[in-house]
């Protein structure tokens, strides 16, 4: 999924750009705005700020600051053109291409292709960084053998089901039956994490038509939320400085600061409710969790276990490189674990918090009886219609 964040007024190149490129396009008038945005969105590597070019001064204070607080995110000018010092003065702030307003839809795809070598890249980076900071774990023979018993005789029993699956999703619409996530495993190992599609192939165009349609509409309704002020604008009583929060981007008061993260944490980026991307298929497949079978596939080729710490997105797993979370990773990963099953179904009201330190537990202490429990207690949790 691409995003562009469009920073900017000018009509004709919003017009035409939200024609030609893929994804989820946003338009917002200034950098503030963006980065609320942006701070909504986890594949940042899948994410281009296009910068509408004004006055270069304030643009690359504007640049610098988003790139400093977002150095993942690709930024682009949208210019009809430059003069060299000008060039020069943008690239030291952060912009990395530049398209004129009306780029022809070439030009789009060329930035695409690029975005996408780019991602691969930096996983590549990232996976190689962090296995380097680990004493590498290696699979006990016992779950090795347990975990490939158990998912060639669970894919053999299951056989008519997921072939019939297989055969109504590609009935239902058309597409790859299989979809491909890269998730990241044991030892910060990047793999193709598989599932059943459950949404239409064209969804990224479906939810760009269908933006309107998000329940909490980012687009100019976001209220003014981080003020632009400087150091030097600083005239308040000592009482009112005091609650200031001030970080190297910016300066808010803490209570309006509290207020943005309470409603990070309640609004999504993209919300939307019976979301017409999901196909009749899709949404009964998710209900019952057949989409996740084809990850039995997974646990035969090695990527993951039965039991184990579930994969994560590369945009969560960068979040976990300190030493207080690294042990984490240095466990097997599985299609089901110990956060899924504890309280009986009520891990979806569990803390970020204690599902890391469950995750962590599991590393220090798996053996053959724990993930016995964990299987009976999530068969358990299954039958009884429990969200795990």
């Amino acid at each position: 999924m691409l995003y562009y964040i469009y920073i900017g007024n000018g009509q004709t190149a919003i017009d035409h750009l939200s024609k030609v490129t893929d994804g989820m396009f946003v338009t917002v008038s200034c950098a503030d705005k963006a980065a609320v945005i942006i701070d909504g969105i986890r594949e940042r590597y899948n994410t281009s700020i296009l910068y509408e070019q004004t006055d270069p001064g304030k643009d690359c204070l504007d640049i610098a600051c988003l790139h400093r607080r977002f150095p993942r995110v690709y930024i682009t000018l949208i210019t009809e053109g430059l003069q060299a010092e000008e060039r020069k003065a943008y690239l030291l702030a952060g912009v990395s291409n530049t398209l004129p307003p009306q780029a022809d839809a070439e030009s789009i795809r060329s930035m695409t292709r690029f975005l996408q070598i780019r991602q691969k890249h930096k996983m590549q980076e990232f996976s190689r960084t962090h296995r380097k900071m680990l004493n590498t774990f290696h699979l006990p023979a016992w779950k090795r053998a347990f975990d490939v018993l158990f998912a060639a005789c669970a894919l053999v029993l299951l056989s008519p089901l997921l072939i019939g699956t297989a055969v109504a999703i590609r009935l239902e619409s058309k597409g790859k039956v299989i979809y491909k996530s890269q998730r990241v495993g044991s030892n910060y190992r990047i793999f193709n994490f598989l599932k059943f599609r459950s949404m239409y192939t064209d969804a990224d165009k479906r939810l760009k038509e269908l933006n309107a349609l998000n329940q909490y509409k980012l687009e100019e309704e976001i209220a003014d939320c981080t003020p632009d002020i400087r150091f030097d604008e600083l005239t308040g009583s000592p009482d009112e400085e005091a609650d200031l929060l001030i970080s190297d981007d910016f300066i808010i008061p803490e209570k309006d600061f509290l207020k943005q993260k309470a409603q990070s944490k309640e609004s999504p980026f993209v919300k939307i409710e019976n979301d017409p991307r999901v196909t009749r298929i899709g949404r009964f497949i998710r209900k019952y969790s057949i989409d996740e079978l084809p990850q039995l596939f997974n646990v035969l080729k090695g990527d993951m276990s039965i039991v184990g710490n579930r994969p994560l997105p590369l945009y969560e797993a960068e979040l976990l490189t300190s030493d207080a979370y690294i042990d984490r990773f240095m466990a097997p990963s599985g299609l089901t674990g110990l956060w899924q099953v504890e309280k009986r179904g009520g891990a979806g009201k569990m803390s970020a918090e204690e599902r890391k330190q469950l995750d962590i537990k599991y590393a220090q202490e798996f053996s053959f009886l724990l993930d016995m429990k964990i299987l009976l207690r999530t068969f358990t949790a299954f039958v009884q219609k429990e969200n795990v």
